[in-house]
C-alpha cells in the first residue's frame, strides 16, 4: 500500500472590507507612509469593524467558501484545527464555536496557539491525523483579529498588524503529493521580546492591568527582527538541504508576511528570485496565523499539480519552522 500523505485539496480566505491605510495611520501616531513602507513593505491592512465581531466571524465565510469549492458539506469534516492568537474567548475553543456556526456536527476540534507560526504548526499537526488513517477531512484554519489586541497609540505594533483568515482542507493522498516534511522549532526565552503581559494566570485582568495597557501586544522590534531574519531563513534552507532540493526544484516560497525585509532575506538564503515568492504584505500587513493560507488562496490559480512549495514562518514564543509540500491539484 502506498504511503498516505496529507494533501491540501482546497483553500479559501476572507479579509474584512475596511482598509486601514498608512495615510490614516499618520493621523493616529507619529509616522509616515515612506517610513512604514521602507521598513516593513506594508501599505495597508484590513480591519474587522462592527460590534460583536470576532475571529470566528472571519472564519465562517472562509470555510463556507471552501466547502462550496470542494463540493462537500460541513457534516463531512472530521476535525477542525483553529490556529489563532485572538480566540473569540479564552474558552470554549474558537474551533468549537466555528463548528457550531457552520454545522460541522461530526467534527471535534481545538485551538492551536503558536503566534505567527500557528498555521504551519497546525498544518503539520493536521497532517498527522490524515497520515494515521483515522481522519479523512481536516480543516486547518489560520485567522486573527489582531486589531483586538493592538494599541493604536503604539507605533511599534499598530503599523504592522491586520485582520484576516485563511483555511485549507487536508485529505489523504497516495500519489506522493501533500505535506512531505516539516521542521518546527521553539525557544521560550523569546517571551521577553514579543508578548501580551496580562490576561493569563500569571497576571489576571484587573483595573490596573487595563489602565497600564498590558492587554495589548508588545514587541521589541529590533530583537525580534534579528531573530526572525536568521531563523526563518535558516529553517527554510535546512528543509531544502534535508530533502536534497535546489532552488531550481522549488516553485514557490510561501513566507509568513511579517516584514518584507525578512521575506527577502529568506528568499535570498534559498537562492530564489522574487518571481517565486508569494507576497501580499503590502495589502494585508501581518495577519499572524492568517498570512500563509491567505497567500495560498490568492495564488491558487497559479499553482499546478506537483508544484514544490516551501512554507516558512517565525513568531512569538519564539516559534518558527518550515514545511515542504507538493501541491495536489
Amino acid at each position: 500500500m502506498s504511503k498516505i500523505h496529507a494533501a491540501i485539496t482546497a483553500v479559501n480566505g476572507y479579509v474584512p472590507d475596511y482598509i486601514l491605510t498608512n495615510q490614516e495611520l499618520e493621523t493616529m501616531v507619529e509616522t509616515n507612509d515612506e517610513w512604514i513602507t521602507t521598513r516593513t513593505g506594508i501599505k495597508e491592512r484590513r480591519i474587522l469593524k462592527g460590534e460583536g465581531k470576532a475571529t470566528s466571524d472571519m472564519a465562517v465565510p472562509a470555510v463556507e467558501g471552501l466547502l462550496r469549492k470542494r463540493g462537500i458539506s460541513a457534516e463531512e469534516i472530521d476535525l477542525i484545527i483553529f490556529c489563532t492568537s485572538t480566540p473569540d474567548m479564552p474558552f470554549p475553543a474558537t474551533a468549537n464555536i466555528l463548528a457550531d456556526k457552520i454545522g460541522a456536527i461530526n467534527a471535534w476540534g481545538f485551538d492551536l496557539q503558536a503566534a505567527c507560526s500557528g498555521f504551519i504548526y497546525g498544518l503539520t499537526t493536521g497532517a498527522q491525523f490524515i497520515e494515521s488513517g483515522k481522519h479523512k477531512k481536516v480543516l486547518v484554519v489560520g485567522g486573527d483579529k489582531m486589531s483586538s489586541i493592538i494599541n493604536y497609540e503604539d507605533r511599534a505594533t499598530c503599523i504592522i498588524f491586520g485582520d484576516g483568515c485563511g483555511v485549507v482542507l487536508l485529505e489523504p493522498n497516495t500519489e506522493g503529493l501533500g505535506v512531505l516534511d516539516a521542521i518546527l522549532k521553539s525557544d521560550g526565552s523569546g517571551k521577553e521580546y514579543l508578548n501580551i503581559k496580562a490576561g493569563g494566570s500569571l497576571m489576571p485582568a484587573s483595573h490596573e492591568t487595563v489602565d497600564q495597557k498590558l492587554h495589548y501586544a508588545f514587541q521589541e522590534g529590533k530583537t525580534v527582527f534579528k531573530f526572525a531574519v536568521t531563523n526563518m531563513a535558516n529553517v527554510a534552507a535546512e528543509i531544502m538541504e534535508r530533502n536534497q532540493l535546489t532552488s531550481e526544484d522549488v516553485n514557490w516560497l510561501v513566507p509568513h508576511q511579517a516584514n518584507k525585509r525578512i521575506i527577502d532575506a529568506t528568499a535570498e538564503r534559498m537562492g530564489l528570485g522574487p518571481e517565486k515568492v508569494m507576497i501580499n504584505i503590502q495589502k494585508y500587513g501581518n495577519t499572524t496565523s492568517g498570512t500563509i493560507p491567505l497567500c495560498l488562496w490568492e495564488w491558487e490559480n497559479q499553482l499546478k499539480k506537483g508544484d514544490i512549495l516551501i512554507l516558512a514562518a517565525f513568531g512569538g514564543g519564539f516559534t518558527w519552522g518550515s514545511v515542504y509540500l507538493k501541491w495536489a491539484y
